[in-house]
């Protein structure tokens, strides 16, 4: 790919930066290829131009995507550099607050400075199985890890931790340790594991001390095999030590300390067993003050020193050898403190009674001569003779200094040794693992032997290293299958040849330490001369000439001074001074300490070598005296041999490595030193593996995992059924250069760079879809806010127009209403006014009409006239104009027919002479001549009808002329009359004046009348509304007090019931605690009994016994005992005395223990039990006495009531008293047989009597329900009476208010009292219909009574008749009954008794169906009796019956009678012999198989059984018997559940069973809490003999103890599918994103297991609920059970999501959510929503939703912590630190809003603890669940083969 391609605009990049080692850049603009530089921009803004390498022309190096940083493995980083390593590491631990990650195979740590809570019990559970790669980098992953391939492969594993001193090795390998131990266990009861762990404080208070980089930093580097045996169990331990620093005795620099043990021991001075050591303060001493810092901050050095002598006891190290260790360094302390003074130049002397010289020879036991002899002085030997030489002041000093180191060092091997000896086990080791706690790299400012020998081991260490990866990328390409190419790696052998090869710097030492006259500047000089100018890795310093230099394989040059190297190499002591500690006779521990070599070799075989060296075990030679040149090698030969030895053994495990990084120098927590870190990674092989991996192909991908997250750039015709084949068609279009990835047998491997390419491709499809989404979601929401705002803005406009149109529509009302008043008003006036005008203008009108018609008439008549004499003339003139023209017309004619004449004469002439022109003239004029005599006809025809129209005419003018004639006749009447008219007007003119005047006056008097009540009306209105003021004043007064009363009241009520419901819950609270912890107790005693059980077999099973003889299954059961052991004791000693061998090889302390633990453990038990009956009898009397309140309250109310159930119940009881005398009386005529139970006649009557009380309960019910409701009216109309009499006077005070003379009051008063006598009357009226309908129900009541009577008698009639009389005269009987009452229902209504004889029709039919049903039944007994009696006569009996006819054996009362007599007989008990005992438990317990019984028999059959043979028990008052049975029932349950404890079906069957059996012990016990709905026949199945109630006690715990193993088993079946179903599996396909996922998933940590989805939790949920509701278990148990069953699969999400960085994201949450909707509908499905199973996933579902709200703002942050109310403030700040974006487009959680988190939920009180207990457990209740099945109908198959017990 380019450069071109990807350095680009906004493309980001890593410049090398002074400061902060890599600074981030961004391009502003592109590159191109021949740019010398490049234009960048920082973070912070400031705009750069970074200069290429003109040589190299090397780009700076590319950052990964944003979604990459913060990944959990190094290696899944795109772009693998060093910049890129920093950056993730950083993120990771300063913004998530994540110590640990992978790169590749290490686990790198970072030493936080601060004390996390994630190395507790409930991690190390989270973490236990599961696969390195699927939870968040641990240590204890690693572990894991190791331990798993240790199983998988059988193969040793190694642990390799290393890092500077104060990165945190010594505690990386302290947690790994631990958590084998705890995930392990040990095999014995000498507690292996907790020995293992002992060993830490000792090893750290001798081993271990401060220095500047580290508070508790390991002097010395060691290597523990942790052993297990066949089932990888922890079985013992062995620890080998490397290099201790014994110059740290004698010598510590400022701000150092010498080892604590010393500090530790001047602490404790002050203890009464310290005073012989005569210590004191630690500054008083010379080997712990140089330092002058004796104190470390945070560490009390008393309470060290506790822990590490209870750390010896456990090790098996007793009080005097620890007093003599005290003793010992105590010496060296007083050593130190020996001044030696100047004799002469060449000799030095001590002074005479130096107490701290004195103290030392008496704390070792030597005499004070001999001991200040050889401090200054020396033996010197020759061949012939021995001299002794003083040493001068100095060399006596250091002599005493390095017999000081000497003795620390003997001490330190001498614990070693008997640490090992401590940890040793007999048991054959099947494999270990190994932890390497070593030293890091090591540069100071001088630098000395001991550096060089670290750094030196870390060569090696770092040479293994590489090879390991090296080889495991081989491998990895190999099994895929993909071209293998050879990386170029870095290999370190020529530094190592340099150190340990022929003429290495450790050969030329040994060779200088030989020479008499050796030197370290002679040794310096070798060194330049030899290796100078041969080897470039050695060089030497300028401006020194004893010191070298050494460039180690991290690129650092360290500078070794060559002063003291002889020296430390040779490590001498003065053989004088260690003679005269040999010699010490009081101290036997000191003369242990200096033994010779080879006899103080440790358990393991290894031999201590001087210096503080441990080798390994080495056969030395039999023949070689103490003297030998074994004895005589070098520290660094010792070391080399040793370190080689170790190489080995690495080599020859597996090894998982621990890289621990020192963030800052200045041990600041979570604070981040660039460089620091780099030279950390760079020296301790992080960076190398980043190189190797990205030299090949770092990025792998599964198929799937790359078609899941590059679907996106796919299209759909690209997408095959074959995703490996789609795959690789897409990369090939994708990326062009084939170079940049390889496509393996399972997955694609990648370049580095290629996945961010990839992720940049995928990025901008995104992007662009998301733009597009973007665009149109921002349509669709503007134009969704465009239409609201316009439906808006409209309803506003139509809620104006409407207030507008409403408002104009008021005012054209009242214009339009003002308009028609005026409009009525000007109508009168006008209308009068009209009306006079009217008559005047009709006067006038008259007159004027009349004048106006005579006028008209005379001008039509001269018109007419006219009109005439104009027609005659005109027509006369018409007639001459006519005449003229048309004489002038006919000579125009003439005149121009003339001349056409001519011309057609002409051209007749010419044509005249043809024959033919002439037939067409005549032709012609034929035609002529027709048209005129037409012509002549038309016209004859006109003037007739001419002459027809005048005369209609003149006709018509004499009639016009008679009608003028009239109508004048007709107008001068009218003239007349309207001249009588208008005299008639002036007289109507003259009286409206007068009126006018009288309207007038009546006006002014209204006017005056209107004023005055006007007046009056305004006053009584204002008295009125004063009256209405002081009203409302009066009953707002009234109702405040009212309401004050109410609410003081109300308040008192909810104080009094908040104070009950607290004081409930508190009481719940603590009954609930009191329960879990005696449930605990159990299961604790459980344990302890299962251990007992465990040691009783190992002794037995040991146990050399003669042959053949062995104790029975019968025996065995029949002996054993649920409360002492006893009898159990008792039989081991009376079993054989060979088990006494035996029980030498056991720690009898260990026994007594137990015994004493279990006896403290039942005293607890009884105490927890008594205060729990304490705790549940003061709830009881707290919910007695709030009942006790209540029904005081109501007593009052209930006493009529109570009296009148009272007197039904006694007659109830009465009548019930007379109904089992008649079935007495039945029962005993019962023998003749003729009546016997289960006859057709018996069944009748039964019936008949039982429907007669079911009638009489009805009757008494109905008669209870109407006297309630008669109380009630009654008490209802008395308050109402109350109510208006109180209502009364301010209904009177308002109504006064509102008359208005006494009149009206008094109509009022009248009015009110007939409403009263109304009301009166309608109450009389109410009681008499309640009264006669009582007494009706009386009436009935009696007659109910009379009829029972009747039916006894009639009952007492039928039994002195034969079977076939009974049934027709019963039958006769009710016919006649129900005739009798037909009849009487016809008589009171008609239309009833034809409903009545319908029902009687139908319950006729009934009858007859029972008749028959009665028939078919004596047919069936028939039959079945006629083949009895052949099986009878087959047998042989010598009977005659089976020759019978089936008629004959019905009238045999023999069969017939003793059948239903054995069953009726039948009381519910089974009897058995008491040798039958163990066959019963056999059969019914321990070989019951739960299946069968579950599908095929009743639930709960075996307990039902047992209790039956318990009654039995009872019944014969056998209290063996029954203390057997119960004892043997226990012991055989909790055997098998022992045997199949892992099986959910026998499990959930015998918890069934035992809660049945404990509700029968209660059902049955004759208490009266647990009788109330039992029935008469149950009741008489009581317990008479034996009070049962501890035995209840027992079988209750072990019930609780069946239920805590269903619990521990389901949870082992769910386990596994949990975190695959909740978390892992896509229920929603497309959701969730896929990320690189590094080196993590390797093949060798994942197991080929199949995948579990939710639906798979779903139907294990479904099954576990069948099989428990097939066995019957109890509702309320079941709702128990599934209750834990989801809070484990809550907490076990909940612990996953918080441990797993790469499941906290939101489509992850969206996930969770969905997958807790699924578990929610199951609930519903089931019934189950109310048992608190769905509260149990409360922090589940708050945990998703907080993955998927805002987390920005302040009010996001608000509202986080009031959403968040089950999580723990530490489970939300981890989720937040942990959220990890799937896409470019979420943004991550910044710090400062955590920050905001943190501060919110600062005043939270909750629990510290991040993860859920998983082991939690409910306390479980059993609520008694009495059974309606009665124990006499119980029939025990034949299949459950226990035909031994008989019915009784």
């Amino acid at each position: 790919m380019a450069a071109s391609e990807l350095y680009t605009k906004r493309a980001r990049v890593w410049i090398p930066d002074a400061e902060e080692v890599w600074k981030s850049a961004e391009l502003t603009k592109d590159f191109k290829n021949g740019d010398a530089s490049l234009q960048l921009m920082l973070e912070d803004g400031t705009s750069i131009e970074h200069k290429l390498d003109p040589k190299t022309k090397n780009l700076p190096y590319l950052r990964n995507p944003d979604i990459l940083v913060g990944e959990n493995d190094l290696t899944a980083l795109s772009y693998l550099h060093e910049p890129a390593v920093l950056h993730n590491l950083k993120v990771r631990f300063i913004d998530s607050k994540l110590i640990y990650t992978y790169c590749g195979i290490v686990l790198v740590a970072i030493n936080p400075y601060e004390t996390l809570g994630i190395y507790g019990t409930d991690i190390i559970n989270a973490y236990s199985g599961q696969n390195m790669g699927d939870m968040d980098p641990h240590i204890f992953a690693v572990a894991e890890e190791a331990y798993k391939q240790m199983a998988r492969d059988e193969r040793n594993q190694s642990i390799i931790v290393s890092g500077e001193s104060g990165a945190g090795k010594t505690v990386s390998a302290k947690y790994a340790m631990r958590y084998f131990a705890t995930v392990s266990g040990s095999t014995s009861e000498a507690n292996v594991e907790q020995k293992v762990l002992a060993s830490n404080p000792i090893m750290e208070a001798i081993g271990n001390a401060k220095t500047t980089r580290n508070d508790n930093s390991s002097r010395f580097g060691k290597y523990i095999e942790i052993g297990f045996d066949t089932r990888y169990r922890i079985i013992g331990a062995n620890m080998r030590t490397y290099l201790l620093e014994k110059s740290r005795v004698v010598f510590q620099a400022d701000e150092e300390r010498n080892y604590h043990i010393f500090y530790q021991l001047c602490a404790s001075s002050h203890l009464p067993e310290f005073k012989t050591l005569k210590l004191s303060s630690a500054n008083d001493f010379l080997y712990t003050r140089q330092g002058r810092s004796p104190v470390i901050h945070g560490v009390d050095d008393t309470k060290e020193l506790s822990t590490t002598r209870n750390a010896f006891t456990l090790l098996g190290i007793n009080e005097s050898y620890q007093m003599g260790l005290f003793q010992v360094l105590a010496a060296i302390l007083h050593l130190g403190n020996v001044e030696i003074k100047d004799k002469d130049s060449d000799s030095s002397l001590i002074p005479p009674n130096n107490r701290h010289l004195t103290a030392f020879c008496e704390l070792v036991g030597v005499t004070y001569q001999d001991m200040s002899q050889w401090l200054c002085h020396r033996k010197l030997k020759t061949a012939t003779e021995t001299y002794i030489k003083t040493l001068p002041r100095l060399q006596a000093t250091n002599a005493r200094d390095a017999l000081a180191k000497h003795i620390y060092a003997k001490l330190f091997n001498w614990i070693v040794e008997h640490v090992n000896k401590a940890l040793i086990t007999n048991i054959k080791q099947h494999s270990f693992i190994g932890v390497l706690d070593i030293y890091g790299f090591e540069t100071f400012e001088i630098n000395s032997f001991e550096q060089f020998c670290i750094n030196y081991a870390n060569e090696k260490l770092q040479q293994q290293f590489n090879m390991h990866v090296f080889k495991l990328e081989q491998e990895e390409y190999m099994k895929e299958q993909i071209p293998w190419t050879l990386i170029d790696f870095y290999d370190n052998q020529p530094c190592i040849n340099l150190i340990e090869a022929k003429m290495g710097i450790l050969d030329l030492l040994d060779e200088e330490c030989k020479m008499p006259k050796g030197s370290d500047d002679s040794w310096a000089q070798k060194l330049y001369n030899t290796h100078l100018k041969t080897c470039s890795l050695f060089e030497k310093p300028r401006m020194s000439n004893r010191a070298f230099i050494i460039q180690h394989f991290a690129d650092k040059q360290v500078e070794y001074q060559c002063e003291g190297f002889l020296e430390k190499n040779k490590d001498t002591v003065n053989e004088d001074q260690i003679n005269v500690l040999k010699a010490s006779k009081k101290f036997d521990l000191l003369v242990e300490l200096f033994q010779d070599e080879e006899k103080a070799t440790s358990p393991t075989g290894q031999v201590p070598g001087t210096g503080g060296r441990t080798r390994l075990s080495i056969k030395p030679d039999k023949g070689r005296d103490k003297s030998s040149k074994e004895h005589k090698k070098t520290v660094g030969c010792q070391f080399r041999n040793s370190l080689q030895m170790l190489m080995d053994t690495l080599n020859a495990t597996t090894p998982h490595y621990v890289r621990c990084i020192k963030p800052n120098d200045f041990k600041l927590a979570f604070s981040f030193d660039p460089k620091r870190a780099v030279q950390q990674l760079r020296a301790c092989g992080v960076l190398e593996t980043i190189r190797i991996s990205a030299a090949g192909f770092p990025s792998r991908w599964t198929y799937q995992e790359f078609f899941s997250r590059y679907r996106v750039l796919m299209k759909q015709k690209d997408v095959l059924s074959d995703k490996k084949l789609t795959c690789r068609n897409v990369l090939e279009k994708l990326v062009q250069d084939q170079d940049k990835y390889q496509f393996g047998k399972t997955k694609i491997f990648f370049r580095a760079g290629q996945v961010a390419y990839l992720e940049k491709l995928r990025a901008d499809k995104l992007r662009v879809a998301c733009i597009r989404i973007q665009k149109t979601i921002r349509c669709w929401l503007a134009r969704k806010k465009y239409l609201r705002k316009r439906s808006a803005a409209i309803t506003i406009q139509r809620f104006t127009r409407g207030y507008q149109a409403r408002c104009l529509a008021k005012f054209m009302r009242r214009t339009q209403a003002a308009t028609i008043i005026q409009k009525y008003q000007r109508m009168c006036m006008e209308r009068k006014r009209y009306r006079q005008k009217q008559a005047a203008a009709l006067v006038m009108q008259t007159i004027l009409r009349a004048y106006m018609a005579r006028q008209k008439y005379q001008g039509l008549l001269r018109e007419h006239n006219a009109v005439i004499i104009q027609k005659r003339v005109r027509g006369w003139l018409a007639r001459c104009w006519y005449k003229r023209c048309l004489v002038s017309l006919v000579y125009l004619q003439c005149c121009f027919r003339r001349m056409k004449a001519r011309r057609e004469l002409k051209k007749l002439k010419i044509e005249a002479r043809s024959v033919e022109h002439f037939k067409k003239l005549n032709k012609g004029m034929e035609n002529k001549i027709m048209q005129l005599q037409r012509r002549i006809d038309e016209q004859t025809k006109d003037n007739r009808s001419i002459n027809e129209k005048l005369v209609s005419l003149e006709t018509s003018s004499t009639a016009e002329r008679e009608r003028m004639r009239g109508e004048l006749s007709r107008l001068r009447g009218v003239e007349e009359d309207a001249k009588n008219k208008g005299n008639q007007v002036t007289l109507l003119l003259e009286q409206l004046e007068k009126l006018k005047k009288e309207l007038s006056s009546t006006q002014k008097e209204k006017k005056t009348i209107e004023d005055w009540a006007q007046t009056y009306r305004d006053e009584m209105e204002k008295m009125v509304s004063e009256l209405k003021d002081q009203n409302c004043s009066l009953k707002k007064e009234k109702d405040d007090l009212n309401r004050l009363i109410q609410e003081q009241s109300q308040q008192m009520t909810e104080k009094m019931a908040r104070a009950i419901v607290e004081k409930t819950q508190q009481l719940e609270t603590d009954l609930n605690e009191e329960r879990s912890r005696y449930q605990n107790l159990l299961t604790e005693h459980l344990r302890l009994e299962e251990k007992y059980d465990d040691l009783k077999e190992a002794m037995v099973s040991s146990n050399v016994s003669k042959p053949g003889h062995r104790r029975t299954d019968s025996t065995h059961s029949s002996n054993e005992s649920e409360y002492t052991y006893n009898s159990e004791y008792a039989e081991l000693e009376e079993g054989s005395r060979a088990a006494e061998d035996v029980t030498r090889g056991i720690d009898t302390s260990l026994t007594l223990k137990l015994q004493k633990r279990l006896t403290e453990l039942e005293q607890e038990k009884q105490s927890l039990r008594n205060e729990l009956e304490n705790r549940e009898d003061q709830f009881q009397r707290a919910r007695a006495r709030d009942d006790v309140e209540f029904k005081k309250a109501r007593g009052a109310e209930l006493e009529y009531e109570s009296l009148k159930r009272q007197e039904l119940e006694s007659e109830n009881k009465k009548l019930k008293h007379d109904l089992a005398e008649i079935r007495r009386s039945l029962l005993g005529n019962a023998a003749t047989g003729a009546g016997a139970p289960g006859s057709p006649a018996y069944k009748v009557v039964l019936e008949q009597l039982n429907a007669s009380c079911e009638e009489l309960e009805v009757r008494k019910e109905e008669v209870l329900i109407l006297r309630s409701q008669l109380v009630s009216q009654k008490e209802a109309m008395h308050h109402k009476d109350e109510k208006e009499t109180m209502t009364e006077p301010s209904a009177y005070v308002e109504d006064v208010s509102k008359l208005k003379d006494a009149g009206e009051l008094k109509q009022a008063y009248i009015g009110l009292k007939d409403t009263n006598r109304l009301l009166e009357h309608q109450l009389q009226t109410q009681r008499r219909s309640y009264d006669s309908e009582v007494e009706s129900l009386r009436g009935e009541l009696q007659n109910v009574k009379e009829e029972n009577n009747r039916q006894q008698q009639l009952l007492a009639q039928n039994l002195q008749l034969p079977p076939e009389a009974r049934i027709e005269a019963s039958l006769q009987h009710e016919i006649t009954r129900l005739t009798n009452e037909n009849l009487e229902l016809l008589a009171e209504d008609p239309t009833a008794s034809r409903e009545a004889r319908v029902i009687i029709l139908r319950r006729m039919v009934d009858l007859m169906e029972q008749l028959e049903k009665q028939d078919r039944t004596i047919r069936k007994l028939k039959k079945q009796l006629k083949v009895y009696s052949k099986r009878i006569g087959e047998m042989g009996a010598g009977q005659t019956e089976g020759q019978t006819s089936p008629g004959q054996m019905v009238d045999e009362p023999i069969h017939p009678v003793n059948i239903p007599r054995r069953e009726k007989d039948f009381q519910g008990m089974l009897e058995y012999k008491k040798e039958d005992e163990l066959k019963l438990v056999k059969n019914l317990i321990l070989e019951l198989k739960p299946r069968g019984v579950a599908v095929n028999l009743i639930p709960g059959l075996p307990a039902y059984i047992l209790f039956m043979c318990l009654r039995h028990a009872d019944y014969v008052n056998d209290d063996q018997k029954v203390r057997t049975l119960l004892t043997s029932t226990i012991n055989s349950i909790k055997k098998i559940l022992k045997k199949r404890g892992d099986d959910f079906e026998t499990v959930s069957f015998w918890l069934s069973n035992t809660c049945r059996f404990l509700h029968c012990l209660k059902q049955y016990s004759g208490d009266e809490a647990f009788m109330k709905h039992n029935t008469q026949r149950q009741n008489e199945h009581t317990l008479s003999n034996f009070d049962l109630a501890e035995y209840r006690q027992v079988i209750s715990d072990l019930a609780i103890q069946i239920y805590q193993q269903l619990i521990k088993c389901m949870e082992n079946i769910l386990q596994p599918m949990i975190v695959s179903g909740m978390l892992e599996h896509e229920t929603i396909q497309g959701v969730s994103g896929v990320k690189p996922t590094g080196l993590r998933k390797r093949t060798s940590s994942i197991a080929d297991e199949g995948t579990y989805t939710l639906d798979s939790i779903l139907r294990q949920l479904s099954a576990f609920h069948s099989t428990m509701c097939q066995h019957g278990t109890d509702p309320e148990l079941i709702k128990q059970v599934v209750k834990q069953q989801f809070y484990i699969i809550g907490a076990v999400t909940l612990n996953n999501l918080l441990l797993r960085k790469d499941m906290c994201s939101w489509s992850k949450g969206m996930q969770i959510r969905y997958n807790v909707s699924q578990l929610e509908e199951w609930l519903r499905d089931k019934g189950l929503m109310v048992c608190g199973a769905k509260e149990t996933l409360e922090p589940l579902i708050q945990a998703a939703q907080l993955l998927q709200v805002k987390k920005k703002t302040d009010e996001d942050a608000e509202a986080i912590c009031s959403m968040c109310l089950a999580l723990t403030t530490a489970q939300i700040v981890k989720v937040l630190n942990l959220y990890t974006p799937v896409n470019e487009f979420e943004e991550r959680v910044s710090v400062a809003f955590i920050r905001t988190i943190q501060t919110r939920l600062r005043d939270r009180c909750e629990s510290p603890q991040l993860l859920m207990d998983t082991k939690m457990i409910y306390p479980v209740t059993f609520p008694f669940n009495p059974s309606s099945l009665a124990l006499e109908t119980i029939q025990i198959p034949s299949s459950l083969n226990l035909s031994f017990l008989t019915r009784v």
